[in-house]
């Protein structure tokens, strides 16, 4: 049901007394301010800075602008989505791509930065500039897109900025909409540089100096972020609301209760079971996240898990039903038990494994590791509601051909970093999603040497090969569809990835509307309003 206008109106009151950072907020008529609670930790204001982990994209979103972005349809299951298929303007105006694929230009809006003052072409070639040269996560993004060098991006004058490419690809202009390639102020940004700090990494990880939709008004760590409207921005239509609070709630119980009753507007990204069962009193929105897999990773850095025997022995011992079930509450799609044979380039598909716990003793014994062995079995607190049923389900299969797992609970803040930069976690869970709608861009991601989202330390130099070989590649070249489906037989054989299950991202709402589901899975609130009585 939607909330009427009377319990809305009635919000300010009931903040007061379930959330205790309200009371620092200003007074404001309620149609000012909307609520959201997530139990996701945001550790950084600058998606650029080593570390920085997923919640976080949501500030690059909100508070920066990009130079295009991606249109808008209706989300499968209702609500909306980005739509991947169409690119719209966002700083830029408009672009050319030259005939040769090779030269993108673009013209800037007349905009200004939220401290009034003018962006131009050459706050966009420092960004760039930044976003290529820090390292880790973004510059490999930008990579994938064939953004790799300073060189490659000019800035013409104030309002032309031209990118240039090594070859043509697919992924380009796409690249360009991600949260990684946003537009920093960059007089201001450089400000705040020293010698050994010069990229601001510091002032930027606890300020926002863009020219986006919102910005930043208060952060307190571990607890909540405060959005307050630009008035300014041009990048899009006006968001309806000028204040909003999103409230770091690590208890999915206490959320739930929330927005039940009244005293937020949104609860994010819930756990399958409360979407399921709220979506008969709230609006609630579940999204099948595309491109995107929860798995069992085998970290090919440890032993026995350099033991292919191992790693079948383990993907026969899941139980994926039941992880479906308990986990995902039947929300998503299945990803085990497919055939063999693979004749399409259809990606997330289900792995020809399935439960067969014959089979996975079989393995064990033709392994090196007959006898067994202990191993620890790590998750994210931020997704335990999905990884700790699965976990306990995978600890006690395992156990039956002599694995003992034992579970360990990383804190949210901690887990990109032990997960993903280190990449330290022997056995593991993990949920990549890849923001570009390619299987070979999900690859360049999660199965490459080194790349951030290889959490297993996977490596094969054919998949390296085919990878490199298929990211720019037009997807109707009739050599794409036989590598990628190499590709997917390698993966499924080697096993350093498990798939479970694909998922879907799950939104309640009591006094909100507009919610637009986007592939980096974060709030954007730009387009968040109060609903209609």
């Amino acid at each position: 049901m939607t909330q009427t206008r009377r319990s809305f109106l009635k919000t300010g009151a009931a903040l007061m007394g379930a959330l205790p950072f309200a009371r620092a907020l200003p007074a404001a008529a309620a149609t000012d301010t909307l609520v959201v609670v997530s139990g996701q930790t945001i550790n950084s204001l600058d998606l650029h800075r080593t570390g920085t982990n997923r919640a976080s994209y949501q500030i690059a979103v909100n508070c920066y602008d990009r130079l295009v972005t991606f249109g808008q349809k209706e989300a499968p299951g209702g609500g909306l989505s980005y739509d991947y298929a169409k690119i719209e303007p966002e700083l830029a105006e408009n672009w050319t791509i030259s005939q040769d694929g090779l030269t993108l230009t673009f013209t800037l809006k007349d905009a200004t930065f939220q401290d009034g003052s003018k962006v131009t072409a050459h706050d966009v070639k420092w960004s760039f500039d930044r976003a290529v040269t820090v390292g880790g996560f973004p510059t490999t993004q930008m990579k994938a897109g064939g953004l790799e060098r300073p060189d490659q991006f000019e800035a013409v004058d104030d309002k032309t900025f031209v990118v240039k490419l090594d070859r043509p690809s697919k992924l380009s202009l796409p690249d360009l909409a991600v949260p990684v390639p946003f537009i920093i102020n960059s007089a201001l940004a450089k400000s705040h540089a020293t010698e050994a700090d010069p990229w601001a990494m510091e002032y930027l990880h606890k300020n926002t100096i863009g020219s986006g939709a919102y910005s930043v008004s208060r952060w307190t760590p571990g607890q909540q972020v405060v959005y307050e409207r630009f008035d300014g921005w041009v990048g899009g239509p006006a968001p309806k609301v000028k204040r909003i609070i999103v409230r770091e709630v690590p208890s999915a119980a206490t959320q739930r209760a929330l927005v039940e009753r009244g005293d937020v507007q949104v609860a994010f990204d819930i756990p399958d079971k409360d979407a399921a069962e709220l979506a008969d009193s709230l609006t609630v929105v579940s999204t099948p996240i595309e491109n995107c897999i929860h798995a069992l990773c085998l970290n090919t850095n440890f032993a026995p898990f350099t033991d292919p025997e191992v790693r079948k022995a383990i993907a026969c011992a899941v139980p994926y039903e039941s992880i479906f079930q308990a986990a995902a509450y039947e929300r998503g799609a299945p990803l085990w038990g497919g055939p063999a044979e693979i004749t399409d380039t259809a990606w997330p598909r289900k792995s020809p494994y399935d439960t067969d716990l014959e089979k996975a003793k079989a393995h064990m014994a033709a392994s090196g590791h007959a006898d067994g062995f202990d191993v620890t079995l790590s998750i994210s607190t931020d997704l335990a509601t999905w990884m700790e049923p699965a976990a306990l389900l995978i600890q006690e299969a395992v156990g039956k051909i002599g694995i003992n797992a034992t579970v360990e609970k990383i804190p949210g803040a901690n887990w990109r970093t032990a997960c993903l930069v280190e990449k330290r976690l022997a056995m593991h869970l993990e949920n990549f999603g890849g923001w570009l709608n390619t299987p070979d861009y999900y690859f360049f991601w999660a199965y490459q040497k080194g790349h951030l989202f290889n959490s297993s330390n996977y490596y094969n130099e054919e998949v390296e090969q085919l990878t490199n070989e298929t990211l720019h590649m037009a997807m109707d070249d009739p050599e794409y569809a036989p590598k990628i489906e190499r590709m997917f037989r390698i993966a499924f054989e080697d096993l350093p990835r498990i798939p479970l299950y694909q998922p879907a991202l799950n939104v309640a709402m009591n006094g909100a509307e507009g919610y637009e589901f986007w592939f980096h899975r974060q709030l954007d609130v730009r387009s968040l309003g109060a609903a209609e009585s």
